[in-house]
Formats: C-alpha cells, structure tokens, sequence
C-alpha cells in the first residue's frame, strides 16, 4: 500500500500537470500534421508557448517555423525581444506584414489608426500560401468569451473562418486532427491556462521577458479609458495631453489598441501579487479592439483571426 508521503511525492503541481498537457499537444500535433507553425510576437504567451515547445523536443531542435504577423504598429520592445530570440534559438520566422498590403492597396487604413482587425488578411493568406496544416495560438480560455468557447484544435475552414458548431469533443485529452484539404486546426496548447499560470510560471521557469511587461517610466495619454502609448499611428489628437507615467502592459499587441496599466510592479513577485488581486481580464483591461462591440472578437475569429 502506498504511504501518503510517496502519493505527495508524485503527486503535479498545477503548473507541472499544466505544462505536462501543453507539453502533450505540442508532440501530438508533431505527430499528426505535416506543417505546423507556432505564432510568435514577443508577447509573454508566445514566449511561455515557444519554451514549452523548446522542452518538448530537448535535446533535438523544435521542428516547428515562427509566425509573426507584423502590423507595422508594433512596440519596439517585443520586436527587438523577437528578433533576439529567433536567432538564440536558431529558428526561422516568417513574417506577415499588414503594411505590405496596405502599401499594394489591398487593404486601407482604419479612420481610428487601429490595425488589429486587418491582421486576418495577411495572417490567412500566409497559413495558405506556405500551406501550414496546423498553426499554434497562444489564446488562453480566461482571456475572453469568444475564445472560452474554443477546444484545444479548432477547425478551420479553407477560408480559414471558425464554426462554433463544428467543435469536436475532446474527452481525455484525446485530439481530433483530422481536416479535409485546404483546412487547418489552430492549436491552443494554453488554453486551460490562466494569467495568473502563465505568470507563475514565468517565474519558477526564469523566463526572461521584454521589459514593458515591468513598471517603467512612459509618455502616455488617455482615450477611452486607457493609457496609450503616443505613436505615427495616430495619437495623441487634438486635446489629448501626453504626460509621463509608472506604468506597465500585461499584453502587447498594436500600440493603437493596446493598454498600459498604472504600476509600481518592477519584479515577478509584485507583477504576480497584482494579477493575483486583479478581477478585469488583461483584455478586458487594456485592449481597445475587444471593446467594438458586444461579439468583437467572435466576429473577428469567425473570419479567421486568432
């Protein structure tokens, strides 16, 4: 009979039963498609994402390529974290940049200067053209109601749209991967994840990240409630005064819809002491994109965003 102290001694940890599933779906999806790709911006879930897949295949290489969609709009920080990272790790990234497709007039500037909502274009011309069969996302349950609707592979279509309707059942952690050609699966290795998690276990890992995740002195100004980070995409205007801050992003994405958060949090400890008294979602929070509508992200996700 097993003492109590032997259950304890093999008994995860939240983390460890955490990183085991994402672990798990990285070799699954190795296994059952030709081409995957993993999304990769710099952002803190696309880091914990990529240094799952780095332990998933130790010591081989990761035989997954990077994907970043670029909306010209990004913050400095995470692409220079980005760069870096992909020649450290050796990896190849390809980039899909919004620009180009503005620049061919194929797609048009937004009168708010937002380029968030025209990252589909490129995201699913991209995943067609070098025909990735499987692409993973850093989406998180927690983060908003659409993707709380999502399973670990999410069926796409040969436009890459998403049907809620055609959700397959995931019952013990057994993965359906099966798609008709032209389709694809996005693969959410972090979906029972939350931010709380991701933080956690950027801390026990040491995981190095950019530092405008940390409280740092920036030139910001208000609009709707958030504190935006003046830019060439459009901000401040007329009225809106730029004034220096201690603040701090808990997600970056376009610097025209993304928020920071006023914070004294300059180490992992106090970043995860605040997430931890937090009750707004980081989207919730500090993202400008999800606030256009009741079902913003759903209608963008069903036209092939993330």
């Amino acid at each position: 009979m097993t003492s109590p102290t032997a259950e304890r001694a093999f008994t995860l940890s939240h983390l460890d039963a955490l990183e085991s599933e994402a672990v798990h779906i990285f070799r699954e999806v190795a296994g059952e498609f030709e081409r995957p790709v993993i999304l990769f911006s710099g952002g803190k879930d696309s880091i914990v994402m990529l240094h799952l897949a780095l332990k998933a295949f130790a010591p081989a290489a990761v035989p997954f390529t990077l994907l970043h969609v670029d909306t010209g709009h990004n913050f400095p920080e995470v692409l220079e974290y980005r760069d870096r990272t992909v020649d450290k790790h050796g990896l190849r990234l390809h980039v899909a940049s919004v620009q180009d497709y503005i620049d061919r007039g194929v797609l048009k500037e937004r009168p708010d200067g937002t380029r968030n909502p025209l990252q589909t274009l490129p995201l699913t011309e991209k995943i067609q053209s070098e025909r990735f069969d499987a692409v993973f996302g850093g989406g998180r349950r927690d983060e908003e109601k659409a993707r709380a609707k999502e399973r670990v592979f999410s069926l796409r279509d040969e436009f890459s749209q998403w049907d809620p309707r055609r959700q397959r059942p995931e019952l013990w952690q057994l993965y359906n991967g099966r798609h008709a050609p032209g389709e694809h699966v996005r693969v959410f290795p972090l979906s029972n994840w939350t931010e709380l998690d991701v933080w956690q276990y950027i801390a026990r890992e040491g995981i190095e990240l950019p530092d405008i995740y940390f409280a740092h002195r920036r030139e910001v100004f208000q609009r709707g409630g958030m504190w935006l980070t003046a830019g060439e995409w459009g901000g401040p205007k007329d009225g809106e005064t730029v004034e220096k801050r201690l603040v701090r992003y808990r997600t970056v994405g376009d610097m025209s819809c993304t928020g920071a958060v006023d914070s004294d949090a300059t180490t992992l400890d106090a970043v995860i002491a605040e997430i931890a008294a937090s009750r707004l979602t980081e989207r919730g929070a500090t993202r400008a994109d999800d606030k256009m509508s009741e079902a913003a992200m759903e209608d963008r996700k069903r036209e092939g965003y993330f």
